[in-house]
C-alpha cells in the first residue's frame, strides 16, 4: 500500500472528526482553567496527546467490532471491514497511539491527566464497547468517559481536580444523552442489524424513548445557573447556557411530539451546536 494511502487509512481509523471534537473540548477546558491565556507548547502537547488517546480508543473499538461494522451501512466502508486495513495492523497502531498519548499527557501535562486519560480509554474500550450489544445502559456507561475531555483539559492546566472541572464534566455528561439518542433514533434500523439497542426504550423509536431524551435535555436548563452560583462564571456564560439549553430542549420537544426522524436530525444538529457554543462562551468570558 502506498504511504499516502496507508496514512489515510490509519487516519480514518482514529475517526478524525470525532477525535477533533474531543480535542476541541479538552482545549476549551484548558483555556477556561487558564482564564483564557494561551500557552503554546503545553497546549500543543495536550492536543497531540488527547488526539492519540482518542484515536486509540476509536481504533480499539473498530478492532473489537470489525465483524459487526460490516453489517451496517454507515460502518461497512471503514478501513477494517472494507479490507483496506487488517485488524492486526489496526490493533498495533491503536496500542502505539494509546501508549504514546497517555505518556505525553502524563509527562508533558501531569500524572493525574495521564492517569485519567488511561482510565477513559479503558472504560470506553473494555466496558462500553462490549456493553452496546447487551444493554441500552451502554449509553450511560459511555457517558462517563465521554465527558472526560473538558475536565482533562482543566486538570492539564491546574494539576488538580476543581469544582469548575466537575461542572464542565457534568454538563458534557448530561449533554451526551440527547446527543447519542438522537443519532440512535436516526440510525436505529442500521444499529439493529448489528444487534445494537442504543435507544432507552426496548421498543426503539417510541414515545418513551423520546420522553427520556426530553427529560435529559431539559436538565441542561437549570444547570445553566450552576457556574455563576459557585462564582466560577458570569452572566455571559449563564445566558449562553440558558439560551442554548432552551433551544436544545425545544428541539427535544419536537421529537417527543412528532417521533419523526427529521425531528431527530434537528436535535442531533442542535447537539453539535450546543456544546461548542457553551464552552466557547465560558472560555471567552475568562478573557474579559
Amino acid at each position: 500500500m502506498p504511504a499516502t494511502n496507508a496514512f489515510r487509512e490509519y487516519l480514518q481509523l482514529t475517526k478524525p472528526r470525532l477525535s477533533g471534537l474531543v480535542v476541541f473540548s479538552a482545549v476549551t477546558g484548558y483555556m477556561i482553567a487558564m482564564n483564557g491565556k494561551v500557552a503554546g507548547a503545553p497546549l500543543g502537547w495536550l492536543m497531540l496527546g488527547g488526539y492519540l488517546v482518542t484515536g486509540a480508543s476509536n481504533g480499539f473499538n473498530q478492532v473489537i467490532e470489525k465483524d459487526l461494522d460490516i453489517l451496517m451501512e454507515r460502518t461497512a466502508n471503514r478501513p477494517i471491514p472494507s479490507g483496506r486495513l487488517s485488524a492486526r495492523a489496526a490493533l498495533i497502531a491503536s496500542l502505539l497511539m494509546g501508549i504514546i498519548g497517555v505518556a505525553i499527557l502524563w509527562a508533558k501535562m501531569n500524572p493525574l491527566c495521564g492517569a485519567l486519560s488511561l482510565l477513559s480509554m479503558f472504560i470506553y474500550t473494555v466496558i462500553y464497547t462490549p456493553a452496546k450489544r447487551v444493554t441500552p445502559f451502554a449509553v450511560l456507561i459511555g457517558a462517563f468517559p465521554g465527558a472526560f475531555p473538558p475536565m482533562l483539559g482543566w486538570i492539564a492546566a491546574r494539576n488538580e481536580l476543581g469544582l469548575e472541572a466537575v461542572l464542565l464534566y457534568a454538563i458534557q455528561f448530561i449533554w451526551q444523552f440527547p446527543h447519542f439518542w438522537s443519532i440512535a433514533w436516526i440510525l436505529h434500523d442500521d444499529y439493529l442489524r448489528a444487534g445494537f439497542r442504543m435507544l432507552p426504550s426496548a421498543g426503539g423509536r417510541t414515545r418513551s424513548s423520546a420522553f427520556q431524551t426530553l427529560v435529559y435535555t431539559a436538565c441542561l436548563i437549570p444547570m445553566a445557573f450552576l457556574p455563576q452560583a459557585f462564582h466560577l462564571a458570569g452572566w455571559i456564560t449563564t445566558c449562553s447556557l440558558l439560551i442554548c439549553g432552551i433551544i436544545f430542549t425545544w428541539q427535544a420537544v419536537g421529537l417527543y411530539k412528532t417521533l419523526e426522524i427529521k425531528a431527530a436530525h434537528r436535535l442531533m444538529f442542535g447537539s453539535f451546536l450546543y456544546l461548542p457554543a457553551v464552552q466557547l462562551s465560558w472560555m471567552f468570558e475568562k478573557l474579559l
